[in-house]
Order: C-alpha cells, then structure tokens, then sequence
C-alpha cells in the first residue's frame, strides 16, 4: 500500500519511497497508451527488458534495464512521433525541434508514412545525431540547424511552422507524444509480467518520464534523474509552475533542456522532491565507461542517467525489483576522449595542478621523484615565468587509485613546492584542460 506524500518530507533522504498519486487529468490514458504500444508492432518490436547481473549483485535487487537504446533510432522519441503522426493521419507536413533523438525519430516516420518534415536542430547537436536523423528521413526530410541551445531551436522552429503551416510536433509537451511514450510502461508491465517496485526515468522536457508515471499510477514508485545541468523538472516543482533555467549544460544532449513542458509538468506537479535526483555530469561519464567496458552497451549521456542513479538508491531499492530505462544510445564515439576525461576527474584518478617551479638545475627532476610507481604525467605545458627564478607550469597526472595523491600532495609541501589544484575550477578548466 502506498504512503501518502506530507510536504515535511521535502528535502529529506528518509522520506524516499514515498509515491505519489497522479491527477486524474486523462480518465483513459492507459487505454490510449496500450493502443499506442499496439501500433508500434506495425513498425518495430518491443525493446528488450533486460535483468541485468552486474548492477543485481551490486545493489542486491532485482535490476532490469529497459533498453530503449535498441529501438529502430537508437532511442524511445520514436514512439512519441509514431502515435503524435498516426493520430495527425491528415497531415502532410510535419515540424519538430530536436537535440537530435526526437528529430531521428520523427524523420524515421515520415518515411515510413510518406510523409514531408523540417527539422530543426541546435548548432551543437553531435555530428552523429545529424547523420543519423539523415539518413532514416532521406528524401523526405530537411534540417535546419538553428541555436547553441535547445530553447533557442524549439522557438524558431515553432514560428517556421506557424508561417509554413505545419503541423508542430513536440518532443515533450504533446499528450499524443506523451501517450505514445507510455508505450514503454505497456511493455514493461506485458515483459515483467508485473509492475515492477521502483521505475527509474531519465528526465528532460518530461514527456516520457510524466507517460510512464502516468500509466504506472500509485502501483510502482517511479524516481526521476536529471543531469546537474538541466535539472528543469525540480526547478518546476520548486516554483510551483515551469520555469526556464537561466543557463543549460549541453553535455547530456538527450536530457539538456531548459524548462520542463507544461503538459508534463500538470501529470508531475504532485512528485515529491526527495524523489527527483541531480546527477553530475562527470558523474555520468564513469556510467558510460563501465556501461561500454563492462557489459558492451553503448549508451549516451542521458541514456545512463538512470542506471548512474542507483547509487543514490541502494537503501530502499534493496531486495526490489527496479526498472531503469536507458533511454538512448546515440553516441557520437568521437565524445569518448571527453567522456573518460571527465570520468577520471570525478573519480579523482586524474588531477591538474598549476605549478610554481624553480628555475634551477635538478627542480625538475626532484619534482618527478615524488611521483610514485602507479603514477603517470598525462600532460606537462610550460605556461610562463611568473618571476625571473620561477615558472607556471601545468600538469596533469594520472594515477590507479585517488588515494595516490594524499603521499604525493604531503611530499610537494614538504619540500615547499607551490602548487594549486585547478582539477574542479570549471572556469581554468574551459580555457587550459
């Protein structure tokens, strides 16, 4: 039996698991998400439901991913355009704007239906986005690459439509998109042969994440993870209504969104706090590393957002079953330098240091004497002389455990090397790693 939801549980760690009960704003919305799930068999089969070992053992539960990065595009925006465009049968030509998985899906339909888009992407979308969105729409498509950030792309794609006369199909904030997302929690229900206890959802605009807590209802606890960067669904509930950030962290693409959509927002106004979870950035990246090395999914950013979250669970997931659903897999491989860079600075094996050294015969070498035998310079850059006896010089050093810089942090000093730990600076880090 669930648990009523109290606002004294707001900000409280021990208050996770309470559920919530969704406003009853569609009376036959799981009726409409199983005819959604029933159309979908007329172009792909269910995606995988996957019990997976690895992450059982770890958080001793009972862990399945939803593999939504093994859809026809790679990830589930292809349900939202494929119910949104069955239910617009009438019309011709459609209009989206898209970091790039909507965009993939929605150019995968009008092919299939016959049907003309435009697309509109930011400036920033990964190459690999772009080729892909190409590629499934063909000759029934053209994109429009417009903006740094996806606010700025969604605006100019709405005033296109508006003056085209097209239909605008949403990524998030349409309740035929919302439907055809719940297609997900149909599934899960038909392949667990039950609702699971705990369903954990990557959050962006919220069409899916609101789709599937809407069909689950007050049955199955659902936990929503955003990324540090776009974290649009707790800046709503905070305020009470949507609100746009004032800046957006474009790393995790599929999920960097600056407000969270209206349509979203009346099925998740009633979530609790403690039950939506900030995720770092850097953070991800160790997911996606492990993800890849480990079991050889290959996930994007915001495809790993769920499965990097239950570490923050593993009190009250143990001994459940839990659902993450891996949203999308449209990684672009030419990130991957940028994805184990970040990864190894959180785990704090990799570090950058400005510093000061002596312009003297030996400095150098007494220097790379205190390095022990698990580490290594990843990086090593003269950046000028701050006086005629010293020189700024960065550094970067790799290491096989982070507990390896406590020994060599205690000799530096020791021997009164100046030094400044510029790993965290976001700022320097931008301009000089």
């Amino acid at each position: 039996m669930s648990v009523g939801y109290s606002t004294e549980c707001i900000g409280a760690p021990s208050c996770l698991g309470r559920s919530f009960a969704p406003p009853k704003l569609m009376t036959n919305f799981r009726t409409q998400a199983q005819a959604a799930e029933v159309a979908m068999r007329d172009v792909f089969p269910p995606t995988p439901l996957q019990r997976n070992e690895l992450l059982s053992h770890r958080f001793g539960a009972d862990i399945y991913l939803k593999r939504e990065d093994l859809s026809p595009v790679r990830s589930y925006k292809i349900r939202g355009a494929l119910n949104a465009m069955r239910k617009q049968a009438d019309k011709n030509l459609f209009v989206c704007a898209s970091a790039g998985n909507h965009a993939q899906g929605m150019a995968y339909m009008c092919r299939h239906l016959g049907k003309s888009g435009v697309i509109f992407m930011p400036v920033t979308t990964p190459q690999q986005k772009i080729q892909k969105t190409r590629m499934f729409g063909g000759d029934n498509i053209e994109i429009h690459l417009v903006g740094d950030y996806f606010d700025v792309t969604l605006a100019a794609a709405q005033a296109w439509s508006e003056k085209e006369g097209g239909y605008f199909l949403s990524p998030f904030d349409d309740v035929d998109v919302i439907e055809g997302q719940a297609s997900i929690a149909v599934e899960i229900e038909t392949q667990l042969g039950a609702a699971p206890d705990h369903i954990v959802l990557p959050v962006g605009g919220g069409g899916m994440s609101s789709g599937v807590a809407q069909y689950f209802g007050d049955d199955v606890h659902a936990l929503f993870v955003e990324p540090s960067g776009g974290a649009c669904l707790r800046a709503a509930l905070e305020a009470g209504h949507p609100v746009a950030l004032s800046k957006v962290d474009t790393f995790v693409d599929g999920a960097a969104v600056g407000r969270l959509g209206a349509r979203p927002f009346d099925l998740l106004r009633h979530v609790p706090l403690p039950d939506v979870l900030t995720i770092a950035e850097d953070r991800i990246c160790t997911t996606i590393l492990e993800m890849l090395n480990v079991e050889g999914i290959v996930l994007e950013p915001a495809g790993a957002l769920a499965i990097e979250a239950l570490g923050d669970l593993r009190t009250w997931i143990k001994g459940k079953s839990v659902v993450c659903v891996t949203s999308g897999g449209n990684f672009d491989f030419e990130r991957l330098p940028e994805v184990k860079e970040r990864a190894q600075r959180y785990s704090g094996v990799k570090k950058y240091f400005l510093l000061r050294l002596p312009q003297r015969p030996g400095a150098l070498k007494e220097f790379l004497n205190f390095l022990g035998p698990e580490d290594d310079i990843a990086r090593f850059e003269y950046m000028k002389k701050s006086a005629r006896n010293f020189g700024s010089v960065l550094i970067g050093i790799e290491t096989k455990r982070s507990e390896n810089f406590l020994p060599l942090l205690a000799q530096l000093d020791a021997a009164g090397f100046t030094y400044t730990d510029i790993t965290n600076d976001e700022t320097l880090a931008q301009f000089v790693i």
